[in-house]
């Protein structure tokens, strides 16, 4: 899997997965002949972007598992499929988990909107709560983005699959425009590879796109939240005064920002 994954990521993979699986390649062991373990990934995740990936036994249920990535952890099975069927798992495997989620999810900014995916998940009503499922994969597992005028892959399904990410990319199947809207509910199969692939317009266009579609869910919900990364919890912001510290510590971040726009600026000169 991991040599003919090799042979398609320069001209099928987007650019921040190709920066990332470099670095895990030099650093982490990352390579056809062994599996890096979950802890030695954990540690260097969490320099990264703070995630850790828990080992689970099986499928979880989706409010579960969005639940789980609210706190930057991601649930990883520890199987392998069979070596007679490399192309096919009937459920998510160490090679999906590993080689497809976790080098994006060692980006800072793919990593947190990853976890804006799982903060909207919390207390939704179960039909925003599939829309998001639905969202995630059609996007974190099956995303398209444009790049240099390029079309490429920055969905974890089609990073570990060489059939499907050799075939993503041909004039077989569908592929749309990204519209969150229309993508939220739009069925899709599990067992054969997607008839339909939404094109994000870049890599950051999905996430900007995401938030606007969050804002709307939280308004169906009723409530905001935040993560907390000091006590690692979530703060429901339910009152003036959680409110209030929010908007104290914008404001110092803000002028934290300012003032280092300014150091850099009389550094360059």
């Amino acid at each position: 899997m991991y040599n003919n994954l090799k042979v398609l990521y320069p001209t099928h993979a987007c650019e921040e997965y190709l920066r990332s699986i470099k670095v895990l390649e030099e650093k982490m062991g990352f390579g056809p002949d062994s599996i890096p373990q979950l802890e030695d990934i954990n540690v260097y995740l969490k320099q990264l972007s703070g995630f850790q990936i828990r080992p689970v036994m099986g499928l979880l249920s989706l409010r579960d598992f969005m639940a789980a990535l609210a706190f930057r952890v991601f649930h990883s099975t520890q199987y392998i499929r069979h070596h007679s069927m490399p192309l096919y798992t009937p459920e998510p495997d160490a090679c999906h988990d590993i080689i497809g989620h976790v080098p994006l999810l060692a980006d800072p900014k793919f990593a947190r909107w990853t976890q804006e995916l799982g903060l909207a998940s919390l207390g939704a009503s179960e039909e925003d709560l599939n829309k998001i499922g639905t969202l995630y994969w059609y996007t974190v597992e099956f995303g398209l983005c444009k790049q240099n005028g390029q079309v490429r892959a920055f969905g974890a399904g089609l990073l570990s699959s060489f059939g499907e990410l050799e075939y993503c990319l041909t004039e077989k199947p569908q592929k749309k425009p990204l519209n969150l809207e229309e993508a939220c509910v739009k069925e899709y199969p599990i067992t054969e590879y997607q008839p339909l692939y939404w094109v994000s317009e870049s890599f950051d266009k999905v996430i900007e796109q995401f938030g606007q579609f969050a804002g709307k869910l939280s308004e169906h919900r009723g409530f905001s939240v935040r993560y907390d990364p000091y006590t690692q919890s979530i703060d429901v912001l339910d009152s003036d005064d959680k409110i209030e510290d929010l908007a104290a510590e914008i404001s110092y971040n803000s002028t934290l920002m300012s003032q280092a726009m300014k150091n850099l600026k009389n550094n360059r000169q």
